[in-house]
């Protein structure tokens, strides 16, 4: 089961989760990191990410994050992953990113 945030109202959604993974990648291969995106101004900073996540993020900027459910939260809709799809830029060591499409997600069962 599928329910589309919209991208204006990513803060409200956000405020049910803790930490997410960035997943970039770069030639095919996929590189995924744990982080703690703050969003500010329309876009989700990941301070610092590392080296790999920077340079795939340079090398192709379509990136995804996944906050997976999280059961200690009083959540709005508990069980369901957020993933937040966007186009990012390095500003130093950090991920800014630019989300184009954002979807609530419960695997069926």
């Amino acid at each position: 089961m599928s329910i589309p945030v919209d991208v204006d109202r990513l803060a409200e959604t956000l405020a049910d989760f803790g930490a997410a993974y960035l997943l970039t990648s770069r030639e095919g291969r996929v590189k995924v990191v744990s982080v703690r995106p703050d969003l500010a101004g329309g876009v989700l900073r990941a301070a610092a990410p590392g080296r790999g996540s920077v340079a795939n993020v340079a090398a192709n900027p379509v990136v995804t994050l996944l906050w997976p459910p999280d059961p200690s939260a009083r959540a709005a809709h508990p069980g369901f992953s957020l993933l937040v799809d966007g186009t990012a830029e390095t500003d130093g060591d950090d991920v800014v990113v630019t989300p184009t499409g954002a979807v609530l997600h419960k695997p069926a069962g």
